[in-house]
């Protein structure tokens, strides 16, 4: 059962070819299109619920290396990342003493380096943002920086109802994309970066009107899928599902989207499994614990 939601806010995604970047793309002019339609809950299942350490209680990332499943904790916390088994027993971490966690919020990765988004910013107030990019190889501790800012801030000043918060990272191609966490709005913005390691302009390549704010994101080049996780209200989070995402392709999109079968929790990080099997992490709630879970969604599509 599906019912049809709004049509997004269409935008028009430019060549990096301009001023500030230094570098050029193939990718030419295009649109993306998005259209939003709603699952019902009873299309969802919780297929694994595993307990995880209390010392990840606010895991926010969440990617794959080899066999584990690599997460972190977000503002405030060491600047370590955490490698856990399948069945979210921790096996070894991984210590950036010299790094400050300002607020981590997502990761990404290709085959050589590992990205993390120290771009949290709930209250526009950040003029730090960036992802520390370190090589895949935990043995490896090498840091580079990509530093960057939103052309459309020209004001840092305290705001409840931020507009340029971000907590959704993901690798494609030679790109990170940057989903935002657009309280005022209840829409996410997609941002443009390079993965050189310098100081950027971030592009706007579009925005969904998700009528949410967008807390993770990953994807999966393998399947063209990429998935955000959002929530409404804080108490309901869902999954967003686009197929056959390519930056190359001016076609239409549909996004489908999922409620997750949970009771109030915060729900900040989504790893793809397959087409329709999930994992994703929840921070610790009061006198409660981390949690990682494995979704199903049955799908029509």
């Amino acid at each position: 059962m599906k019912k049809k939601g709004s049509v997004v806010q269409l935008d028009r995604i430019s060549d990096f070819g301009s001023e500030g970047w230094g570098f050029e793309s193939s990718l030419g002019h295009f649109l993306l299109f998005f259209f939003l339609l709603f699952n019902n809950l009873g299309a969802q299942e919780i297929i694994s619920k595993i307990e995880l350490p209390r010392y990840i209680n606010e895991t926010s990332g969440l990617e794959y290396y080899k066999d584990y499943l690599v997460t972190h904790n977000d503002s405030g916390n060491e600047p370590v990342i955490y490698y856990l088994d399948k069945e979210g027993r921790f096996s070894f971490k991984r210590s950036f003493d010299y790094l400050t966690n300002h607020d981590w919020e997502d990761l990404a990765s290709d085959k050589d380096f590992l990205y993390i988004a120290d771009m949290g910013n709930n209250f526009d107030t950040r003029k730090n943002l960036q992802i520390v990019k370190v090589p895949i190889d935990p043995k490896t501790n090498r840091t580079e920086f990509i530093n960057f800012y939103y052309p459309e801030q020209s004001e840092f000043e305290f705001r409840l109802s931020s507009m340029y918060d971000a907590e959704g990272l993901i690798s494609i191609d030679d790109y990170l994309l940057i989903f935002t966490k657009n309280r005022a709005k209840k829409i996410t913005e997609i941002y443009k970066i390079s993965k050189s390691p310098d100081s950027q302009i971030a592009e706007k390549i579009g925005s969904l009107d998700c009528q949410s704010i967008v807390t993770g994101a990953d994807y999966n080049k393998d399947l063209k899928l990429l998935v955000l996780t959002a929530t409404v209200s804080f108490e309901e989070y869902y999954i967003l599902k686009l197929e056959d995402f390519d930056l190359k392709k001016s076609i239409n999109y549909q996004i489908n989207m999922y409620e997750i079968p949970l009771k109030k929790t915060q729900v900040e990080s989504i790893k793809i499994i397959d087409k329709n099997n999930f994992w994703i992490t929840s921070e610790a709630e009061t006198f409660g614990s981390p949690m990682l879970y494995k979704v199903k969604i049955n799908s029509e599509h």
